[in-house]
């Protein structure tokens, strides 16, 4: 996959110098996004703590050398953007485990516990086996609609398939909305967990059919 410069549509990997950048996508994405209301709680500098967040997602994949995955409209900007998890056991570096402990001093261990449970509720339906994770996926809110998710889950797809030993992608959503579109995606359910009364999880598989799967066939 290019790491050309963003524009006119096309999937390119970020590199880690546009991880600001990133950041500000997926801000803007899930700013009201259920998990990060139900983690982040209803203290003030909600804003402020959701930066905190996201970008210890995103500084988790440049870390652990994953893909980052971004499309930018016709001025170059970045506009949309998929993180995603390598199949199998990785290490993960010191610096992402320094980087962890200081995000939950920042944000507290009631986040911190919140999201450990939300987290357990989203991995009960694991499929176990080599897959890749779409960790999130989001556009700014000013480019909503323009049908960006479809080359970015396209190039999600396309790095799971060239993974030979990969069966497939799975994911999570909080939205029930979001079920039916993934399935329009080729997303299956798995299952579906309450977390409490304001949060609920889907998780979904897609089968990767370059992969270990299309042997079998």
């Amino acid at each position: 996959m290019q790491t050309a410069d963003l524009g006119g549509g096309v999937v390119v990997l970020v590199p880690v110098a546009q991880q600001a950048e990133v950041v500000d996508v997926l801000c803007e994405a899930f700013h009201g996004y259920p998990v990060m209301r139900y983690v982040l709680g209803s203290v003030e500098g909600y804003d402020t703590r959701l930066r905190t967040l996201i970008d210890f997602f995103v500084s988790a994949r440049y870390l652990r050398e994953e893909p980052v995955l971004g499309v930018g409209d016709q001025a170059s900007r970045l506009v949309g953007v998929a993180l995603m998890t390598l199949p199998g056991e990785r290490e993960s570096p010191e610096e992402l485990a320094v980087k962890r402990g200081r995000t939950w001093a920042t944000l507290g261990d009631d986040a911190r516990e919140r999201y450990e449970t939300y987290g357990e509720a989203a991995s009960r339906f694991d499929t176990g086996g080599l897959h890749h994770h779409l960790n999130m996926i989001g556009v700014r809110p000013s480019h909503a609609g323009r049908g960006l998710a479809r080359p970015l889950m396209d190039a999600v797809h396309a790095q799971a398939a060239a993974d030979r030993d990969g069966e497939g992608v799975s994911l999570s959503t909080e939205t029930r909305s979001n079920v039916s579109l993934y399935e329009h995606f080729g997303y299956r359910l798995l299952g579906h967990a309450v977390v409490n009364d304001q949060l609920e999880t889907w998780s979904m598989f897609r089968t990767s059919f370059g992969g270990r799967e299309a042997r079998h066939l």
